[in-house]
């Protein structure tokens, strides 16, 4: 494990004794105190059965390097961000292999404010020490406290919406056996204590890290039917499933219909500006147009990010956006310390059905027709600089617009498309969307994938 291949872009990932144990997890506990200094450190974990050995080990190296630590114990990813700042801690990490198979474990951190560490200095930096383990410990070890935040953050985010709006209304809620059962029941709590009219069908609620149903990973297409079910089976409103450590949702209309991404976006724009028209709202540059006309109507302003949620955050913190999302489901407030949330966006997309009066399948359908997308359409390519060349040569001199700021996007009249690589696998992601043409979208779709196919070949 010399090579420390569990140090990923953003966070730390691999396999539980093959690319990360108990002993790399120390030192990465040493590194973080050293590379953001003296103070508190939040900690928690998620449910995995190796999350307590390793969480473990990480507090100890934070506490051999003088740094003091409040352990929330089993906690999603955004109970660490909320923490972070409710303590006023240095830092935090949370212990989650979030969707990846079983046999993996990562850890998440944030610094001061809840923000992300800057890949460029401080991640690199926590890499180099760990590589070296060169550390002298503190000649005081820090102190350590057990504390849980969730009464806390249960009401900071039930506050996110005001329940007088809300009509009677069934929601299927599905943890996957994952950490959001517990945080959710605090947050339902909390919500029916404000006179919030939900009623709540749990399912997998319990958090096993055996996980019996499966790793919960909504965004997989087979994993979808156990929530869409239940929703038809309860006549639900809505439904919501999770990933493993919930900081991404995904939902379902009355219909059992998953809701795509970016839909979610628009939805949660419109929403926010609601509330506060001119606000500024941040989304990335995958599929656009449906969430700039939802800004452009609330009366916000729309501002580009490249994806990913260091980009999204830092942009969101210089233009003090309301709101930021991504189409992969990660969704960020600024009064949630900028940080993303998978239990404030079905909150207020449910407020948001009570205030318009109609369904989910109503106000998505809608934007669907108005602004069909693709999808995300992934290509197995041995050479992505060819592939791509190839899609510029034959759209780029017919493009009312040409981007780059994450991988190549090209603008037509009634028709737009962006291209990107993998930052993890040898693939190319392709999105394409239409102005209210879904018959041109199947055609386009399948000009570049005939395309990128033929510059496959022999690459």
């Amino acid at each position: 494990m010399s090579d420390l291949t569990c140090f990923k872009s953003y966070d730390i990932r691999g396999r539980v004794g093959v690319d990360l144990d108990e002993g790399i997890a120390r030192r990465i506990g040493q590194a973080f105190a050293q590379v953001l200094g003296q103070g508190c450190y939040v900690v928690g974990r998620d449910c995995r059965q190796s999350s307590p050995a390793l969480s473990a080990a990480l507090i100890e190296g934070i506490r051999a390097q003088g740094g003091d630590v409040i352990d929330i114990g089993e906690a999603g990813t955004e109970e660490v961000y909320f923490a972070t700042t409710h303590f006023d801690a240095a830092g935090g990490v949370e212990i989650t292999a979030s969707h990846n198979p079983i046999d993996y474990n990562g850890m998440k951190f944030v610094g001061p404010g809840s923000r992300p560490l800057d890949p460029a200095s401080e991640l690199s930096q926590l890499r180099a020490l760990v590589q070296e383990d060169a550390f002298a410990p503190a000649a005081v070890p820090g102190g350590y406290r057990a504390a849980t935040p969730r009464p806390a953050y249960a009401r900071h985010v039930a506050g996110f919406i005001d329940p007088s709006h809300l009509h009677p209304m069934r929601i299927v809620v599905n943890a996957g056996n994952g950490i959001a059962g517990p945080a959710f029941d605090a947050i339902a709590a909390e919500l029916a204590a404000r006179g919030a009219p939900l009623t709540f069908e749990r399912l997998h609620h319990r958090p096993d890290g055996r996980f019996p149903n499966g790793i919960p990973n909504p965004i997989l297409v087979e994993n979808r039917p156990v929530t869409a079910r239940a929703v038809r089976a309860h006549g639900a409103d809505l439904g919501v499933a999770w990933d493993g450590d919930f900081d991404r949702c995904f939902l379902f209309d009355e219909a059992g219909a998953f809701v795509d991404g970016e839909y979610v976006v628009a939805l949660l724009a419109a929403a926010f500006l609601a509330d506060m028209p001119g606000a500024r709202i941040v989304h990335d540059p995958r599929v656009i147009w449906n969430t700039q006309a939802a800004i452009a109507e609330g009366g916000g302003r729309a501002v580009l990010s490249k994806t990913g949620h260091v980009y999204m955050k830092q942009k969101m913190r210089e233009v003090d956006a309301l709101y930021g999302g991504e189409m992969s489901a990660h969704h960020y407030f600024r009064d949630f310390m900028f940080c993303d949330s998978g239990m404030i966006p079905w909150i207020k997309v449910a407020e948001r059905m009570a205030q318009t009066g109609r369904p989910l399948s109503a106000l998505v359908g809608e934007m669907r027709a108005r602004f069909p997308s693709s999808g995300e359409v992934n290509f197995p390519v041995a050479d992505s600089d060819r592939a791509m060349q190839a899609v510029l040569a034959r759209y780029g001199p017919h493009a009312t617009d040409i981007a780059e700021m994450d991988g190549l996007s090209l603008s037509f009249d009634d028709w737009r498309l962006n291209l990107r690589r993998s930052n993890t696998e040898p693939l190319l992601r392709l999105n394409i969307e239409t102005r209210g043409d879904r018959a041109m979208l199947g055609r386009r779709l399948a000009e570049i994938e005939s395309l990128i196919g033929a510059n496959n070949e022999d690459a």
